[in-house]
């Protein structure tokens, strides 16, 4: 069935996410009230806070944030502590190293040359140097200049709905920013892989006359390709695990003389469960990739990895330095982080809490006859609600009434897509399966009382919604079954197995 008709649905707005509103500023307790009023006046207004009722955290271990009330939850959104908050081994190195030296790389120190090498092996071998900045706005920043001075091209083409960083001219080709980001004239949107609204069999098409046509523009008027810079989760997009379209894409690109940029700041150090890198698991070999502070657990490190041959070209005209970029303390956070994804099996655990949480999820929506779409890869998963499965459209206020309803359950999610409604589940890589059951009895709680609360008043909008299949035709992410009866048997053990896992979690 041809979808195109109901691929885009308008956009009327640049959404803001999940965010308090001045509304609601009025049910706060006087010292909370206090509190936004004193952060406004002395931050100014372009600082959100998240939630209807802000939340308020004073210290983290692992999984979890305890609020000044001295509540625990169950942090299932931030990536920056990629390990755990505090993680042990991060936090001696780090005083270890500060007790010593912290300094900058214009100096020889085995421990950054260390890391260095340590790093560049974890990626394919043509991606063999890298060079260090402070964060992932810094890193994609440095990138596209890399690009640009090689190719000779300015143009830069990115995803529709795109957040790449902070920086002015990284801002100019982040249209998640906000509208009154403007974009530079020679950057180009192309629509992401959206495989709920997008056939499976017309998804690479799609994408790649969108991706031509973006680049014959550039031509046409006289701007040359330099990079499509591309997070292989269109993370801001809406959560979009690519589905096989960035391979062929790559090959466009360069036939077109442009570069490409892998943006791993999000999908990068085994958030996917499939491989160390997002771009390892699209089966792609990018020619720059850009890291951020999920490299140091929080610390103040990203950086670029590259082919030695751009680099070289890059420094003929560049010396490039950044004090801060490469000191030894996140160096040293940085090489604690490779050790604990390798020494605890991370990227395996994340596959696995990854699957459970989407197949759980999918199947507590379907019985609460939400109508939606589950979506992710390892330890990041997108949750899309629609207002029912024909026309597919948005239906932003389910997912944030869901997002806060799982805030009231003390656990921490967030918002994502263009629409405003995807729920981000982004975990740090430690969650365990005492977490995963958590997420998931709390999760059904929140589908139970919106169900509950929709059917009382009346305005019931949700259809039943089959399991979706990955690419592969299998539930699971990574599993491909040809027999369509064996797929569907193992379907149903998982979700009995699942459902087993939440009573217990119950009792």
């Amino acid at each position: 069935m041809q979808k195109d008709s109901i691929a885009s649905p308008e956009r009327t707005e640049i959404v803001t996410l999940n965010t308090l509103s001045a509304d609601t500023l009025s049910t706060l307790d006087s010292q909370t009230r206090d509190l936004v009023e004193r952060r406004g006046r002395v931050m100014g207004p372009a600082y959100r806070l998240s939630y209807e009722e802000p939340f308020q955290p004073v210290r983290a271990q692992g999984t979890k944030i305890f609020d000044v009330h001295g509540d625990e939850y169950l942090d299932a959104y931030n990536n920056v502590p990629s390990v755990g908050h505090n993680h042990p081994h991060v936090v001696d190195a780090v005083c270890r190293q500060l007790r010593t030296i912290n300094t900058n790389t214009r100096y020889l120190q085995r421990d950054i040359i260390e890391y260095a090498e340590n790093l560049v092996e974890t990626h394919d071998p043509e991606l063999d140097n890298v060079m260090f900045t402070c964060t992932g706005s810094e890193a994609n920043d440095l990138a596209l200049r890399i690009a640009r001075t090689v190719t000779g091209g300015t143009g830069v083409i990115v995803s529709e709905y795109a957040y790449h960083g902070c920086t002015r001219d990284v801002a100019s080709w982040s249209p998640s920013s906000g509208s009154g980001t403007v974009l530079g004239s020679d950057v180009r949107l192309v629509p992401p892989p959206d495989t709920l609204r997008l056939d499976r069999d017309e998804l690479e098409t799609h994408f790649l006359d969108h991706l031509q046509a973006q680049i014959d523009d550039l031509n046409r008027r006289g701007v040359r390709l330099a990079a499509l810079m591309v997070d292989s989760m269109f993370s801001s997009d809406g959560i979009y695990p690519d589905p096989g379209v960035l391979s062929a894409a790559a090959d466009l690109v360069h036939r077109a003389g442009g570069l490409v940029v892998s943006d791993e700041v999000q999908s990068g150090f085994g958030r996917t469960g499939a491989a160390m890198w997002g771009y390892q698991r699209s089966n792609i070999v990018p020619d720059l990739i850009t890291m951020g502070k999920p490299m140091g657990n929080g610390m103040p490190i990203g950086g670029v990895v590259a082919k030695s041959a751009l680099v070289d070209k890059f420094a003929r005209d560049v010396a490039y330095f950044n004090t801060f970029g490469g000191e030894n303390a996140p160096v040293a956070a940085a090489q604690a982080v490779l050790e604990v994804i390798r020494d605890e099996d991370l990227i395996a655990n994340a596959k696995d809490k990854g699957d459970q949480l989407v197949l759980g999820m999918r199947d507590i929506l379907s019985r609460n006859d939400f109508a939606f779409d589950v979506r992710g890869a390892g330890l990041y998963i997108g949750v899309e609600f629609v207002s029912d499965m024909d026309t597919k459209t948005p239906d932003r206020d389910t997912t944030l009434a869901f997002v806060n309803g799982l805030r009231r359950q003390k656990i921490l999610t967030s918002t994502a897509g263009s629409y405003g409604n995807v729920i981000k589940v982004r975990p740090p890589l430690v969650l365990s399966q005492a977490d995963t059951d958590r997420m998931l009895t709390e999760f059904e709680t929140v589908a139970r009382q919106l169900g509950r609360h929709s059917r009382t008043n009346g305005s019931q909008k949700h259809s039943s919604y089959p399991l979706p299949t990955s690419a592969t035709g299998s539930s699971v992410p990574g599993i491909a079954l040809g027999d369509d009866a064996v797929r569907e048997e193992l379907r149903g053990l998982i979700v009995e197995e699942l459902r087993g896992l939440v009573g217990q979690s119950r009792g």
